[in-house]
């Protein structure tokens, strides 16, 4: 194996610990947005896919909610754990603001760029 290979081969294990670190909060709707929850996550696209396909059961099953609408990056999912604590305390207004904040309209984003 040559050095350039090996070197990209560490570069490449390199990124994928990073990336495992990676954490994210996310606050998703209802169709009728009268519903939220918010959540957090290591991989938000697995996360959002159990979601859409009602994997898991509880809360977001029963009332429907799948649609994202809003999301934080953090460098580590203990620090996504605990924006979503802040964020579970805030009133139903405050979420309000912080959705309308980034997606004024409240369409469903998409995470497919966070490959």
């Amino acid at each position: 194996m040559s050095l350039a290979v090996y070197r990209f081969r560490l570069l490449l294990q390199a990124a994928e610990v990073l990336l495992m670190n990676v954490g994210f909060v996310y606050m998703l709707c209802n169709d009728g947005k009268n519903v939220l929850y918010t959540g957090s996550t290591g991989d938000l696209k697995s996360r959002i896919n159990h979601h859409k396909r009602r994997y898991i059961p509880g809360f977001t099953k029963k009332y429907n909610v799948d649609r994202l609408v809003y999301f934080e990056r953090f460098a580590s999912v203990e620090e996504a754990k605990y924006r979503e604590k802040q964020i579970k305390g805030y009133s139903r207004a405050k979420k309000e603001a912080l959705i309308v904040l980034e997606n004024p309209i409240w369409s469903e984003l998409s995470c497919e760029h966070l490959d």
